[in-house]
């Protein structure tokens, strides 16, 4: 039985990582890969990390597994994070099919920083409603 449900979290995993992959190669811009690649290969290398967890008998195997799978799910997200917002700060261009954009004209080039909301101006757009007076 463990050794099915060991094999039943790897090919999820393995189908994650590669979702990821094709994210990766099929998406158009740098943002929008970034999320897929964030995204399913956490996702997947939890699932394989599960595995093991599922196969392997011993607590020291268990421990380290759990360990590295606290350690993804609080790092990758900030790391992506982080690399996106570097990559919009460095003037990395949006996708032309983008919508939406947050941070337009929010963001001062000279002071490299972030205007508050009560500082910028709304340019509420996709059917946004202006925020509510104090």
């Amino acid at each position: 039985m463990r050794e099915i449900l060991g094999l039943i979290c790897i090919f999820i995993g393995a189908a994650f990582m590669l979702i990821s992959a094709i994210g990766v190669v099929r998406l158009p811009d740098l943002y929008l890969r970034m999320s897929a690649s964030t995204k399913s290969s956490t996702l997947g290398v939890i699932f394989i990390l599960l595995a093991a967890v599922a196969f392997f008998d011993h607590l020291s195997i268990s421990s380290r597994a759990i360990a590295t799978i606290m350690f993804l799910l609080l790092t990758a997200p900030v790391a992506a994070h982080r690399m996106g917002r570097a990559a919009y700060f460095n003037g990395v261009p949006l996708w032309e099919g983008t919508r939406y954009n947050d941070l337009q004209g929010k963001y001062d080039q000279k002071t490299h920083t972030l205007a508050g909301e009560e500082d910028s101006k709304f340019e509420g757009t996709l059917g946004d409603t202006p925020p509510i007076a104090p």
